[in-house]
């Protein structure tokens, strides 16, 4: 073992001890029974709608016990650092509202990047290597395949331990040599484990039985960084410690490095930290499930819910469900105020269903009022369709005459306006600017119908127009213009002797259909008639010509 003079020499000679970091962030003062919680993403992609799933859990657990939730941005691993990752992650947080509660401006345990906490976790690393419970390791990345190609050959467990770990009792002037050389070396934790059963308690899935660590983890990153950045698995051990956290929730991926955690808590004198691993959302495929992926499946994005303008509140009512079968139970509002229990979060991954997604969205926007609906959509406008923002902004009246058509007053409202972007396509025709007015009498719309039947139905309906409130008065102006120009009365009728009509009743008020609204498809025609008024009925009416 190195003498602690040449110990000290690898590292900033001004580098404090581990009392001034102690000092620097002392414990919380939270009243009893409080969490504290993290969520830690990594900037090296798109935000994954998993992580805002353990994010919301997360900010759960801190907020009903009175605790606190941060956000750290894990960016220990640089070489896959994707730029712009870091602001992408802030306004999906903000969007889903689960933003920290603690940032370098407000918090006092920052900060919360760990690439600015380089020279704290250097000060634990150095005193690991004082006691002699870390040491540098020269294994090139050649040699450590060859160690990994013989472990694979011998069909015995990989990892740098036991003979396959060269440079745990090198001789110190072998070490000397190569840093004499100035030869790049990482520096590993010098495991206690013998590769024996250890247990612990996860927060969800109970007593787990694993074997314990044997292999010598890398703890901090090459010397031929500027940097000297550790690895996620001693970060996350001193910054969990000195930031106060007293649960960490986190993905099952890190399942099966709970012993190395455990030894470098214990090795570094901290008090190991409850841990509570989340399963991974998944996706049915055929027979089988898989994890969503961010390569495969664009709804793992965050991104795509924001795109598309989900509700908030209803995605992470979604969540919430998926997390405790309990809440999906209940209504929106109470899911989301009762407590979240970690006990009752499932070990299999939930499946993400966007139908039922959507349905939970439907119901939800069905229920708001006018008012409500037109700010969540002018909101999502400015920033994914700024034609449709500037419609709702130059007339809210008719925006909000729209969203009343078939909702209010209805005992079964409407469910058409499932996200936001869905408003284009159900209600964007009530407005002159994003409406394409039908000009063409051979529009494949009208289904068939003769160009000059469609012109003439426009014709003749134009010149006994009248506004009405009564459905089925406003109705008859279009059935009589129907008889007049010999449509048949009804769908049977018109089937038994075709070539005795232009069409049905059908065809002609779906034409008129078309002419309104240019769908097939829409609300009562006299509400969308009383909805645009009398004169935008006539200029869509008058607009039909010969192609």
């Amino acid at each position: 073992m190195l003498n602690p003079s040449e110990i000290d020499a690898l590292f900033d000679p001004d580098l404090p001890a581990p009392a001034f970091w102690e000092q620097q962030y002392p414990a919380r003062q939270l009243p009893a029974g409080a969490e504290v919680t993290r969520f830690c993403p990594s900037p090296t992609g798109h935000a994954h709608i998993g992580g805002i799933h353990v994010a919301a859990i997360d900010a759960a657990i801190a907020h009903q016990s009175g605790g606190t939730y941060f956000v750290r941005i894990e960016d220990t691993d640089q070489a896959r650092e994707v730029e712009g990752a870091v602001d992408r992650f802030d306004r999906a947080f903000r969007h889903f509202g689960v933003a920290s509660d603690e940032t370098d401006d407000t918090g006092l345990y920052g900060p919360y990047t760990q690439s600015r906490r380089a020279r704290i976790y250097q000060t634990y690393v150095r005193e690991l290597m004082r006691r002699g419970r870390a040491y540098p390791c020269f294994a090139t990345k050649d040699e450590l395949e060859a160690l990994r190609a013989d472990q694979l050959a011998k069909k015995v467990p990989s990892g740098y331990y036991g003979q396959w770990a060269p440079w745990r009792d090198a001789s110190d002037d072998a070490v000397r040599e190569r840093l004499a050389a100035g030869v790049p070396y990482v520096v590993r934790f010098r495991s206690p484990g013998t590769g024996e059963r250890t247990t612990f308690h996860d927060r969800i899935r109970g007593t787990i039985e694993m074997d314990d660590n044997r292999a010598d983890t890398v703890i901090l990153k090459t010397s031929a960084s500027p940097l000297r950045l550790p690895t996620y698995h001693l970060a996350h051990a001193v910054d969990d410690h000195l930031m106060g956290v007293t649960i960490v929730i986190r993905g099952d991926e890190w399942l099966s490095s709970v012993p190395v955690h455990h030894q470098l808590f214990d090795a570094l004198g901290f008090p190991r930290i409850p841990y509570a691993h989340i399963a991974p959302l998944m996706k049915q495929e055929g027979k089988t499930r898989r994890k969503l992926s961010k390569r495969k499946d664009p709804e793992a994005d965050v991104e795509y819910y924001a795109q598309a303008g989900y509700p908030t509140e209803a995605v992470l009512y979604y969540l919430r469900g998926l997390a405790n079968g309990r809440l999906a139970e209940m209504p929106l509002d109470q899911a989301l105020r009762e407590p979240l229990r970690l006990e009752e979060c499932g070990v299999t991954g939930a499946l993400i269903n966007l139908a039922k997604l959507e349905d939970i969205c439907a119901d939800h926007v069905a229920a708001l009022p006018g008012p409500a609906i037109l700010d969540r959509v002018k909101e999502w406008a400015k920033a994914y369709d700024l034609p449709l923002a500037e419609a709702l902004e130059n007339d809210e009246d008719l925006a909000l005459r729209a969203l009343a058509v078939e909702r209010d007053g209805f005992d079964n409202p409407r469910k058409d306006l499932r996200k936001w972007a869905d408003f284009r396509t159900h209600y964007g025709f009530f407005f002159r600017q994003l409406f394409a007015t039908v000009t063409d009498p051979a529009d494949p719309r009208f289904g068939g119908l003769a160009p000059d039947a469609v012109q003439e139905l426009s014709r003749r309906l134009l010149d006994r127009y009248q506004p009405m409130e009564d459905g089925d008065a406003w109705f008859d102006q279009i059935r009589a213009v129907a008889a007049e120009l010999n449509f048949a009365d009804s769908a049977r009728t018109y089937k038994q002797n075709p070539g005795l009509y232009p069409g049905s009743i059908k065809e002609a008020s779906q034409a008129i259909r078309v002419l309104l609204t240019g769908s097939t498809r829409s609300p009562a025609l006299h509400l969308v008639a009383a909805t645009l008024g009398e004169n935008e009925v006539r200029r869509r009416l008058n607009a039909v010509r010969t192609a």
